[in-house]
């Protein structure tokens, strides 16, 4: 599946203040149906025939419907077009899938495109009552930080689950390059069968860290992602201890993410 030719930037865009009314829709949709997924849809979900794995397997896909749902809504509000290359190449069992973090909305895209995925979170979204629901019935990961959490991330991949990780920990910072902390590559060289590179671009950017949801760009703007080739995380591993590894597949994604996010800016200049 080749969604490159299916959401190409269009040279239209919405008036301001009709995008602004759009966009002010899409996040009451979005914080109304994470609700309404855990009052209602979970709790029939739950009383299906199956085991604790099939229960999983159903809410995840749930949550990747109901958030493709909501990417397509934002399309064509007129908020943003997307472009993705690359997609039919994640979901693979044991796939640690890595990306860069420019804006709000980029977890939501990645599981919208991978039917069962799981993906560390945040903490405090654990708490929060419109996300907490679809969080804990698709059993997400919670960033703590602990060695628990390298527990749970290695145990997930190697049971073949596809797992997210954002390596920045939280949002860009607008106009910095993304810095990697090593729990990404830790986590991949505990547990995964292959990593894959995910490059996420956001044009005009928008969404970004400290920057509220109504302060929208003078034009819709442009979400791509991107899937780079795979990487085997044991060439990092056979011949170097556990920290030296870790630090050099973090250092080989961090100079990928640089090198591909520096074309977009060449492009987009």
């Amino acid at each position: 599946m080749e969604l490159a030719t299916e959401q190409r930037l269009s040279r239209y865009s919405a008036p301001y203040w009709w995008r602004l009314i759009a966009t002010a829709l899409s996040f009451t949709l979005f914080g109304v149906g994470g609700v309404f997924l855990r009052i209602v849809v979970f709790p029939l979900l739950s009383l299906l025939p199956g085991d604790a794995v099939a229960r999983r397997t159903r809410a995840r896909a749930t949550v990747s419907w109901t958030f493709r749902a909501f990417v397509e809504f934002m399309h064509r509000t007129g908020v943003l077009t997307f472009e993705v290359q690359g997609i039919e190449r994640l979901g693979r069992p044991g796939q640690i899938v890595i990306a860069n973090h420019p804006s709000l909305i980029d977890v939501v895209v990645l599981i919208a495109f991978i039917r069962d995925a799981n993906c560390v979170v945040k903490q405090s979204l654990w708490d929060n009552p419109c996300m907490r629901g679809p969080i804990r019935a698709a059993e997400y990961i919670s960033n703590s930080g602990s060695m628990d959490m390298l527990d749970e991330t290695s145990e997930a991949l190697r049971e073949g689950q596809t797992l997210i990780v954002f390596p920045e920990g939280t949002r860009t910072t607008p106009g910095q390059p993304p810095e990697f902390h090593r729990g990404a590559a830790a986590i991949a060289l505990r547990g995964a069968r292959i990593v894959t590179p995910v490059v996420i671009s956001v044009t005009p950017t928008t969404l970004t860290k400290a920057e509220p949801w109504y302060r929208i760009p003078s034009r819709r703007f442009h979400f791509e992602m991107r899937v780079g080739e795979d990487i085997d995380p044991q060439q990092f591993s056979a011949h170097s201890s556990a920290p030296i590894a870790s630090r050099k597949l973090n250092e080989h994604l961090h100079q990928h993410f640089i090198k591909e996010l520096a074309k977009d800016e060449r492009s987009a200049a």
